[in-house]
């Protein structure tokens, strides 16, 4: 297994003491209501007044600026203590963030991971264990009976669309300006397919980088008629195109392009499909390719992360493919990606890390 150095550090050898490890194993068992109690104190502000103050705040302040009960609000703070969110001066009775409450506060990954469990996955994962036995998003059952998360994005509350975009665009947007050079800088692109292209996000910036760059997205129809709605009227739209297909169908093939293609890319798309569906639409993008055509494969490879962290927040995104999107994919690792890419008659020509928020970009050509 290749693992990068960070992480083979944390995951090839015992780190914690007898206690240490006891504890968070009781973190593990009460998980569900640190979650909650973490985010209500977010969402309640409790949090941003104690960041704000100067000294720390008691709990009578907190009450009298939030409203809230005295029995809620020391339910929360006993909770925030034991978590490890806030400290306390038993001089003054006054609360404070710890390191750990400023990163819930302040970081950005932090707070889209949130809402984004909170939102899509909560109740999901009450059904993981049936969506492991079963290969099925069995967690998905309560926003509707699509066949996976993707026919039914565009039905989905308004609130769960917005933090599962929210997720989705904040992992994938740091990563574009570096992305968009190694395409069209690097490579010279100007003829691309947008596989999985969703909202068309990326064929904007495509379009917005590059005034040559001609784009068609390869989607499920309902999700060509949000990305049509969400560009209309926008810079370059005109160049921009799309393809509604099913791409889960082997015989749904790519469209031909009659002066050839000059790039297939794929944004955090193969990792919402099993290994043997990845190894078909591979095939089948190899059918439109030409010797001189190039496949841009941007993934969270979790063995590839600089950062621990970032593993973590990888590994556990697995679960969530697992229990709400389709129940057969996960985020993959480069032996795995690799393996898929040599089955559809490709080669890995070259890989770019460390893009963003921890992408890193495959580039592939047809087997020689």
């Amino acid at each position: 297994m290749h693992l990068s150095p960070e992480l083979e550090k944390k995951y090839t050898k015992e780190s914690l003491s007898a206690l240490d490890a006891q504890r968070f194993a009781e973190l593990i068992a009460w998980a569900p209501v640190v979650f909650q109690a973490s985010r209500i104190m977010l969402k309640w502000g409790i949090l941003d007044l104690i960041h704000d103050s100067k000294d720390g705040l008691t709990r009578e302040e907190i009450c009298q600026e939030t409203g809230y009960s005295d029995y809620a609000v020391k339910c929360l703070l006993e909770a925030s203590l034991s978590i490890g969110i806030i400290i306390v001066d038993v001089n003054t009775n006054r609360y404070s963030l710890t390191k750990t409450g400023w990163f819930l506060l302040n970081d950005t990954t932090t707070r889209v991971n949130i809402d984004f469990n909170q939102d899509v996955n909560y109740e999901g994962w009450f059904k993981l264990e049936e969506s492991l036995k079963n290969g099925k998003p069995e967690g998905l059952k309560h926003f509707g009976s699509w066949p996976t998360i993707y026919e039914g994005l565009s039905s989905l509350p308004k609130q769960v669309q917005k933090s599962w975009f929210g997720f989705d665009h904040f992992y994938s947007d740091a990563s574009f300006p570096e992305a968009l050079k190694i395409v069209f800088d690097e490579h010279h692109v100007k003829s691309l397919y947008d596989v999985g292209g969703n909202t068309g996000k990326w064929a904007l910036q495509c379009v917005g980088y590059n005034q040559e760059a001609d784009v068609t997205i390869l989607d499920l129809p309902q999700q060509i008629a949000m990305m049509q709605e969400n560009i209309n009227g926008k810079e370059g739209a005109e160049r921009i195109h799309g393809y509604g297909i099913n791409l889960l169908d082997p015989d749904s093939l790519f469209p031909q392009r009659e002066n050839g293609l000059d790039a297939i890319w794929m944004s955090q798309f193969l990792d919402c499909f099993s290994m043997d569906e990845i190894v078909s639409i591979l095939k089948r993008a190899k059918k439109a390719m030409t010797p001189q055509t190039r496949i841009y494969i941007m993934e969270t490879l979790w063995d590839r992360q600089r950062f621990e962290t970032a593993a973590f927040c990888l590994t556990m995104t697995s679960l969530y493919f697992t229990a709400l999107a389709n129940g057969n994919s996960k985020m993959y690792n480069t032996e795995d990606m690799q393996q898929c890419i040599e089955q559809a008659g490709l080669e890995i020509e070259k890989i770019h890390d460390h893009l963003g928020q921890g992408h890193s970009i495959i580039v592939c050509k047809i087997k020689q």
